[in-house]
């Protein structure tokens, strides 16, 4: 590197690191150093007073040591706490379909045939922390990171394609009911069929999710959507409506809940393992990235609104259209460093991407940044695995843990703010016209119009063979009898209004569970599988 000096040959510049080759006398690129540069000679050993006295509270070392281990975790995500990643690299096709891209999104990284920009992908469960099983029952998210030539665009989502809610004032709501009871800190699936029952639109993600579908056998098999519609804008300011699909080339594969227990019983991170496992081996995953473009406006011809997250849009009205390819060759070299502090948002667009008014897209772009913000630091975007792979040059200051200032160079130094006429920073020239769809309506706390929340619940169902729907009976059945009899009466109901079958077979089993069950509840279930547990202990003498 290099590297200036004063007359006396001492480096002033440069910022030092394990490639740096400026060594102390006795130091090589193996010899321990603090993180001041002092080289480390006894590891081993505080500082005490005699060898068996107390300790000094100059030991630099040992405390700087122990103070960083203090806080080697960072707080977890409140959901996608449990997670793996890898780097690879998407590969457009330039075109969309049979057509050419660059007629719907003038958006670099899809342009060009053969064009590869690198990525990083982070694969998680939603609900569970950030050392539960990999087996639960629970949505997989499917971020992905492209660092393009005109920064980082995110794109965040899901395995399923739809999700439980559309507006996002209810989601705090929502996670607090699926996430372990505030009192015992004990999974209670009577406190999230409590918020379903009062949440009809969630009736479509709770048929997927029961189903097999529920569980991805693992994360190289699974499909990954966006969920949310955005739009592509071309050159001329124009847009479209845009929903995306990663499907695996590896094909799909999901757990039945038996095969789901018997990973479980002895393999908590059986997906992370696979993964690793398989990019190691050099069996890289692969996924195809395709859209389906629906043009901007309300469509009043469907019988939902095309901004609904809770609903899927017909393949047959509107194609599923391949753009490009993503390749997954490369594991993280440290998982802390990449992939718990990776770090995602929906608002990360880049020219020729924008959002749609889909309401809970809104609500999460806002949400993400700011949990990251929170979780990793104000300063989360200058860490490696955050920040864009090309130039940056910002009038942003200070902060937790800044470690460079984001000056251009010759830029003078005094001036941190846009406008100036001193030598700061500009702004860059437009390179298409602005997308301004026009808006004339009343400011309202209203949900949409076309709620439509069972049709596509019914069609899901139907669309099912017998064993996903045979196994999304048995996993309600299983949830919904230890429920309170007005939560299983609104369940039923839904489901009825879904699919008339569908309903009859859910309250058929929960009769059948009701019976058999007789004076027994599932507390009492669970009170004999602890006192079982107990027995199966080994008895030890105090030491």
């Amino acid at each position: 590197m290099d590297v200036n000096r004063n007359e006396d040959g001492t480096a002033v510049t440069g910022v030092g690191g394990s490639h740096d080759k400026r060594f102390a006398e006795g130091e090589n690129e193996n010899t321990l150093t603090n993180r001041q540069g002092h080289l480390i000679t006894d590891n081993q050993n505080v500082r005490t007073v005699g060898n068996r006295g107390p300790t000094t509270l100059e030991n630099y070392h040992f405390l700087e040591k122990i103070s960083h281990f203090d806080r080697e975790r960072i707080p977890e995500r409140v959901v996608h706490a449990r997670g793996a990643g890898a780097h690879g690299y998407f590969e457009a096709y330039g075109k969309v379909g049979d057509e050419p891209v660059s007629k719907y999104t003038r958006a670099k990284l899809f342009q060009e045939a053969g064009k590869r920009t690198p990525v990083f992908v982070r694969f998680s469960t939603v609900i569970g922390g950030a050392h539960s099983p990999e087996t639960l029952r629970d949505p997989r998210g499917f971020a992905v990171k492209f660092y393009t030539e005109d920064g980082n665009w995110d794109l965040v989502g899901n395995n399923l394609k739809i999700f439980f809610i559309r507006d996002p004032l209810k989601f705090p709501d929502m996670v607090h009911a699926f996430k372990p009871d505030p009192v015992t800190n004990l999974p209670d699936p009577e406190r999230m069929f409590d918020f379903v029952s009062q949440s009809p639109e969630a009736t479509h993600m709770i048929t997927f999710l029961f189903s097999p579908w529920g569980i991805p056998a693992n994360y190289r098999q699974m499909q990954g959507s966006g969920v949310n519609t955005y739009k592509w804008v071309n050159q001329d300011g124009e847009a479209v409506l845009v929903k995306y699909h990663w499907e695996p080339k590896q094909g799909i594969r999901n757990l039945l809940q038996k095969e789901a227990n018997q990973i479980q019983a002895t393999n908590y991170n059986h997906a992370t393992q696979d993964l690793y496992k398989a990019i190691e081996q050099g069996n890289y995953p692969e996924w195809e990235l395709l859209v389906q473009i629906m043009s901007d406006g309300e469509h009043p011809e469907l019988d939902y609104d095309p901004l609904d997250p809770t609903k899927l849009w017909d393949p047959k009205q509107f194609p599923f259209l391949p753009v490009g390819k993503m390749v997954l060759n490369k594991n993280p070299e440290n998982d802390f460093a990449e992939v718990e502090q990776a770090a995602f948002g929906t608002g990360v667009l880049v020219d020729g991407l924008d959002f749609s008014d889909d309401k809970l897209l809104q609500g999460r772009t806002f949400s993400y940044s700011d949990t990251q913000r929170y979780r990793v630091g104000t300063n989360y975007l200058q860490l490696p695995i955050n920040a864009p792979k090309k130039h940056v040059a910002t009038n942003q200051r200070g902060g937790q843990m800044e470690y460079r200032v984001d000056m251009a160079p010759g830029q003078n130094p005094h001036v941190d703010y846009e406008p100036s006429t001193l030598g700061g920073l500009t702004e860059a020239p437009k390179r298409g016209k602005d997308h301004e769809p026009y808006y004339e309506a009343r400011l309202v706390r209203q949900k949409i119009e076309r709620a439509n929340d069972f049709a596509q619940a019914g069609e899901t169902y139907r669309a099912f063979d017998e064993v996903e729907k045979n196994e999304l009976i048995a996993n309600l059945v299983d949830a919904l009898k230890i429920c309170q009899p007005q939560i299983q009466e609104k369940m039923v109901e839904y489901f009825t209004k879904a699919d008339p079958e569908y309903g009859r077979r859910v309250r058929e089993g929960l009769e059948k569970a009701k019976q058999d069950m007789q004076a027994h509840t599932s507390s009492a279930a669970s009170d004999q599988a602890m006192e079982q547990a107990e027995k199966m202990g080994h008895k030890s003498d105090g030491y």
